[in-house]
């Protein structure tokens, strides 16, 4: 039986569109975790890569935690997390988060770093505050840069979010682990098309957002 036909299968078998543990359920479930991770791994990184990058600051500090982040192994650390404080989200969460606040940290330091610095001493020039210079000229000018770590970061979770069947919880990580368990290649296959699928629909998503926040003038320039 090919790849094709155990897709077929999956999608085309109603069972799996109903219930809790039915395609609509699992899919929010993962997109909750996604959404959850990104929003704290996006208020850590974003801020300090931010600031940082607009005082000139840290560079070689942020590479370092990065990497060290970077190194962690996403499921060793979930294993270690689930042995000291049980079951529960806090032990997928941390994993998810470890993994994309690098990116996003170390883009966003990148971004501000990148930014022509003749707007910028205009701006000061003009008497703008150093918030003003950060805000109004630094992170538009920015934004494609930003949103290329935001979009690194999300990518990275929805395709790792899997973990979350590990320890008992949803998302679309059941499929993948009951069908193993179970031998059932039908719900592995479909799982892994759905993460695929999420991963594709994140990229999108990501593009229309570049589209409608970064201005026309600085696509082009980038």
């Amino acid at each position: 039986m090919n790849l094709l036909h155990f897709i077929n299968a999956f999608f085309g078998d109603s069972a799996h569109w109903h219930g809790y543990d039915g395609i609509p359920t699992r899919l929010a479930e993962h997109v909750r975790y996604t959404l959850e991770a990104l929003a704290i791994a996006a208020a850590i990184g974003l801020p300090i890569g931010l600031v940082s990058g607009h005082y000139g600051r840290g560079g070689t500090v942020l590479s370092l935690i990065a990497t060290a982040g970077r190194a962690l192994p996403t499921f060793g650390l979930l294993v270690v997390l689930t042995l000291l404080v049980g079951f529960g989200m806090v032990n997928v969460m941390t994993p998810l988060v470890v993994l994309a606040v690098p990116p996003i940290l170390v883009t966003s330091y990148e971004a501000m770093r990148s930014v022509d610095p003749s707007p910028v001493d205009a701006a000061r020039g003009m008497g703008m505050s150093e918030a003003g210079v950060l805000f109004q000229v630094e992170i538009p000018a920015a934004l494609p840069l930003i949103l290329s770590g935001l979009r690194s970061g999300a990518i990275q979770i929805v395709s790792t979010a899997t973990i979350a069947a590990y320890v008992s919880l949803g998302g679309v990580g059941r499929y993948i682990i009951d069908g193993l368990y179970q031998r059932d290649y039908e719900k592995v296959v479909g799982g892994a098309t759905l993460v695929a699928g999420l991963a594709l629909v994140t990229l999108a998503l990501f593009w229309a957002i570049g589209r409608l926040a970064v201005s026309r003038g600085v696509r082009r320039s980038a």
